[in-house]
C-alpha cells in the first residue's frame, strides 16, 4: 500500500492542494454571507436566499472539500511518516486543526442563522473573517520556506 501511494504521491499532492483552495474558498466566503445575513429582517426573501446559499457552501462545497483535504493529508503522512520529524510541519497540523475548529464554529453560526437565532453581530463575522486567512499565511510559510 505505502510503494502504491509513493507511486502516485504528487497526485495525491495535488488533490489535496485542490481540497485545500475548495475549503478555503467557503471559509473565507461564508463569514462574509453572514455579514449580509445578519442585515436582513428574519423570514424575509432576502434572509431565505441566504439560508440556501450558506447551507449549499457548507454542504455541497466546504464541508467535502475539508474531508477530501484531511484525507489526502493523511495519505500523504502515510505514505511518508517522515514529514512528522520536520518541526515546521507541527506548525501546520496545528494551524490546520484550527482550521477545522473554526470550520465547525462557522457550521454552528450556520445553524443558527437557519433558525432565525442568531445573536452575533455583523462585527464577530468581519473578525471571524479574518482567522482563516491568518492561519492560511501561516501554513503557506510553513510548506513553501519551512523557516523552522
Amino acid at each position: 500500500m505505502q510503494d502504491f501511494l509513493l507511486d502516485y504521491y504528487l497526485w495525491i499532492k495535488s488533490f489535496h492542494l485542490i481540497s485545500v483552495i475548495a475549503w478555503m474558498a467557503g471559509l473565507l466566503y461564508l463569514p462574509r454571507l453572514f455579514i449580509y445575513h445578519t442585515a436582513t429582517e428574519k423570514n424575509s426573501e432576502m434572509s431565505e436566499t441566504f439560508k440556501i446559499m450558506e447551507r449549499r457552501l457548507l454542504r455541497i462545497i466546504m464541508n467535502p472539500a475539508m474531508i477530501l483535504t484531511w484525507v489526502f493529508g493523511c495519505l500523504m503522512f502515510y505514505s511518508n511518516p517522515d514529514l512528522m520529524q520536520q518541526p515546521w510541519m507541527h506548525v501546520k497540523l496545528t494551524c490546520i486543526v484550527l482550521i477545522t475548529v473554526i470550520h465547525h464554529v462557522f457550521a454552528k453560526w450556520f445553524k443558527a442563522f437557519a433558525k432565525d437565532e442568531n445573536t452575533k453581530s455583523a462585527k464577530t463575522f468581519r473578525i471571524s473573517n479574518e482567522i482563516p486567512t491568518i492561519l492560511m499565511i501561516v501554513i503557506v510559510i510553513m510548506v513553501i520556506a519551512q523557516p523552522i
